[in-house]
């Protein structure tokens, strides 16, 4: 927090000392560089644009690219047209705007909108609009939003499989980037091919720029899954790759525990510090449905359900037929409604202990339908170091909280090769569960999300895609810019 507070307050000082400088070489007092939106509107002056700009950078989104512009119209004011110029203003305005306000040959020219362009070959107009394009992009998918799309069933219904939605960055406060060689408007890997993103050379400290919210229950966050095996889903065990944090697989989940809250699932029922968490509206459950006959196509279509979402079982009875579905409240009730479906039944919650689930040892013998209480971890928090505790939280001391040199002996905890008997956590952990809660693959099973593994809150569907619907209704045109809750 310290360094943030150092660098944003470096970044201000530096580019209002610049701006005074440049206010001055444009004949205007320089103190207008101090005053908050009087600077603005000085500067709009300055470079010949209307005043009403400043409406504009007040827009998500659109204040990227009117600030960007803003930033090129100064620089051509001041005569410094090429790319590297203006790169620099853009990147680095801190240390650029201070370097060309007390350079001595550096003089104002006029108004950048009554300045003539200069004449650029076919290739240089292309080349400067792509790397514009680019560099926008990229500021505009670090800082604000990204794009995101579902590909699996575990938010259904509330997501669903084919539905592309904006990841909000500046609601919980975008991350510095920690890893800074990496081809742009990429992930781990470059497209369509198996080649990687980048290089983990350089491996930076990674800090959150202050939002306007908190990550809190029930909201809707991506997030870079922790876990190694779950960054490698499907791929042989010699062929895994620990990631670093900022590119490690993207999931997106509800988040059902805040730090400090004491979880617990009860036959299915989320219990958060001994209160029942309400249920999301679309939540899914996996039921055995016994019907009279095959279930014809247009009924299964009318229930909005996918191939994912059911599998039959097969005939078991001369006049019954039965299936696993994956339903919500609402199309249980439709379901049970029609004449030829005979029941509907919720399988009882399983009670054995399931080894793939988190902590599952002798002191945690859970599944997915009972499990906990647990503890979530926060800042500051300081844990009795035992077996029982160990069983719990000793893989995320190890892997998540930033220590180095860790190992669990003996029912014993070491860092840097002394034995500690308490320990204090050094961020805050989250616990994320999918919608259709009997096919997510969620905290129930690979644990806590690190506070520095979030990556935003899903904002709204901006296009819906069915892959399974015909030509005609390929698009599901109700979920056109709905927002997420």
């Amino acid at each position: 927090m310290i360094l943030i507070v150092i660098l944003t307050s470096v970044y201000a000082l530096g580019s209002i000392i610049g701006l005074w400088k440049l206010f001055e070489k444009a004949g205007e007092a320089g103190w207008k560089a101090v005053v908050p939106i009087y600077s603005t509107l000085t500067w709009l002056q300055i470079i010949g644009r209307p005043w009403w700009w400043i409406i504009m950078l007040f827009i998500p989104i659109v204040n990227v690219f009117y600030g960007v512009g803003m930033i090129v119209d100064l620089m051509r004011s001041l005569g410094k047209e090429r790319f590297y110029q203006i790169a620099a203003a853009v990147l680095v305005p801190f240390i650029y705007f201070p370097y060309l306000g007390f350079k001595k040959d550096v003089s104002y020219k006029g108004k950048a909108s009554e300045i003539p362009v200069g004449k650029k070959s076919v290739a240089r107009e292309w080349a400067d609009a792509i790397i514009f394009a680019v560099v926008a992009a990229t500021l505009i998918r670090w800082m604000i939003m990204e794009a995101y799309t579902i590909p699996t069933p575990s938010m259904e219904n509330s997501l669903l499989v084919g539905d592309f939605l904006f990841v909000s960055k500046f609601h919980y406060g975008t991350r510095t980037p920690r890893t800074p060689l990496q081809v742009p408007l990429t992930h781990q890997k470059i497209w369509f091919t198996e080649i990687p993103s980048y290089l983990n050379w350089i491996q930076l400290p990674s800090y959150r720029l202050p939002g306007f919210s908190h990550v809190k229950r029930e909201d809707v966050v991506v997030f870079n899954v922790p876990g190694v095996a779950e960054n490698n889903y499907m791929m042989p065990r010699d062929q895994w790759i620990d990631y670093p944090v900022d590119l490690k697989t993207n999931y997106i989940k509800r988040c059902v525990g805040i730090p400090g809250d004491v979880l617990e699932v009860k036959d299915r029922q989320l219990v958060i510090n001994g209160q029942p968490l309400k249920n999301p509206e679309n939540m899914q459950y996996r039921y055995h449905v016994i019907s009279k006959d095959e279930i014809n196509q247009r009924v299964i279509d009318k229930l909005g359900l996918d191939p994912e979402d059911y599998s039959p079982y097969g005939r078991t009875a001369p006049d019954q037929v039965e299936y696993a579905m994956f339903l919500s409240a609402k199309k249980v009730e439709e379901l049970k409604a029609m004449p030829f479906i005979k029941s509907v039944e919720l399988p009882q919650t399983d009670h054995e202990s399931d080894a793939r689930i988190f902590a599952g040892s002798k002191y945690s013998p859970w599944n997915g339908d009972n499990f906990g209480p647990l503890t979530l971890p926060s800042q500051g928090m300081t844990i009795e170091i035992n077996d029982s505790t160990l069983s719990i939280y000793g893989s995320t001391i190890r892997d998540f909280d930033h220590n180095k040199n860790v190992k669990i002996e003996n029912s014993k905890l070491f860092i840097d090769g002394q034995e500690v008997k308490k320990y204090t956590f050094q961020q805050n952990y989250y616990f994320m569960m999918g919608d259709n809660r009997d096919n997510s693959l969620d905290s129930r099973y690979w644990g806590f999300v690190p506070e520095d593994h979030i990556v935003g809150k899903g904002f709204f569907i901006w296009l819906s895609l069915d892959k399974y619907g015909s030509f005609f209704n390929k698009i599901r045109w109700k979920r056109f810019f709905k927002l997420i809750d």
